[in-house]
């Protein structure tokens, strides 16, 4: 009996030492307390020397970990080892994070330069008030196309990717949302579309555009379009921007049907440890001046209207990236389509894909 106390009375101990020793390794890796700052975001998605600039405003340590995908990103909050502070989810992510109780609320109050973000940008779908997330970038989906490999001729419409001229010239997104979308979209239907006669109308579609798809491929296709491998991708508006930046003979066009409008937005997930910390940054992040040069360094679309003002005019005003008002009335937000309907598109876009072979 006494060796079965002692026996207890040690693993209490090994357990409370334990415990000790995995709090004392949060805090001094940043991912407890308040003079640390842990924030999870995709890579080479901020300027680091807006970092460097936070820690040496407020005092505030940053620890910074990146993610290559919103499942992943997700996961490890989900997992909840980790405690970030500050992470960037998409707009379909947030809408399921939501719904998992992996976010707290924000309170708008402790984020006075919330005021600069455009109202075309707040209150959205996937996060009804604001009530879980505050933008950070937008953007769309669209077509890059190479002028000179097409003879000058311009691309307007995703309907003009069906032209029997264009055979073996196109590279597509391996994405089963903005494919599938894309084809929706080129009938005149939502690209959140759930109706059965429309999804399997919109698979003969893309079955019929077979001849011209050279491809479907994954982060390549920038190296792909800006080395003329072929003269026309789908693709995020980001990625356009860096693959013109390569070539100079490519443009980018959001097509006329419409198309899906993205957003990443900065939450503070459930695992936050640091939440004054988080409003800080978040609020930081938002200062017009700040904004910009964020902006200028990423290349995506900023949703700060004050930070749009202060970037210059070949980049604010290049409606390709900026599209105006009437045009993304047209535009779409992915809706969260829940589990069984996402993996029905997966399930029409693997069809697609085996048709080609």
């Amino acid at each position: 009996m006494k060796q079965l106390v002692r026996m207890a009375a040690a693993v209490i101990i090994i357990t409370g030492a334990l415990l000790y020793l995995t709090n004392w390794l949060n805090t001094s890796q940043g991912f407890r307390g308040k003079d640390t700052l842990t924030i999870y975001n995709w890579g080479d998605y901020i300027d680091p020397e807006l970092l460097a600039r936070f820690e040496q405003e407020t005092g505030i340590k940053v620890i910074y970990q990146t993610f290559d995908s919103n499942e992943a990103m997700m996961t490890k909050i989900a997992q909840g080892g980790t405690s970030f502070d500050v992470s960037i989810p998409s707009e379909y992510a947030i809408s399921k994070m939501k719904q998992e109780g992996l976010l707290l609320p924000i309170d708008h109050s402790k984020i006075p330069n919330l005021k600069y973000v455009d109202k075309r940008f707040m209150d959205l779908s996937f996060d009804h008030g604001n009530q879980y997330s505050i933008p950070y970038f937008w953007g769309t989906v669209g077509i890059v196309y190479n002028t000179e490999m097409l003879g000058g001729r311009e691309i307007h419409k995703w309907s003009d990717l069906w032209d029997d001229s264009l055979r073996n010239q196109i590279l597509l997104v391996d994405g089963a949302r903005e494919v599938i979308g894309m084809s929706l979209n080129a009938l005149g239907y939502s690209l959140n579309d759930t109706d059965e006669g429309h999804l399997q109308e919109a698979l003969r579609r893309l079955n019929l555009l077979t001849p011209n798809v050279k491809a479907i491929v994954g982060d390549e296709i920038k190296m792909l379009l800006a080395g003329e491998e072929a003269a026309i991708g789908v693709v995020w508006s980001g990625d356009a921007s860096e693959i013109m930046k390569e070539n100079d003979k490519l443009d980018y066009v959001v097509p006329e049907e419409g198309t899906n409008l993205w957003f990443d937005n900065m939450v503070i997930p459930k695992t936050a440890t640091n939440i004054e910390g988080a409003y800080q940054f978040i609020n930081f992040m938002l200062d017009p001046e700040v904004n910009a040069q964020n902006t200028e360094y990423v290349g995506y679309s900023t949703p700060n209207a004050k930070a749009l003002d202060l970037l210059p005019e070949e980049i604010a005003g290049d409606e390709r990236f900026y599209p105006d008002p009437e045009m993304t009335s047209k535009l779409e937000v992915y809706k969260n389509l829940g589990p069984r309907m996402l993996s029905h598109y997966n399930e029409l876009f693997l069809e697609f894909k085996m048709h080609r072979k």
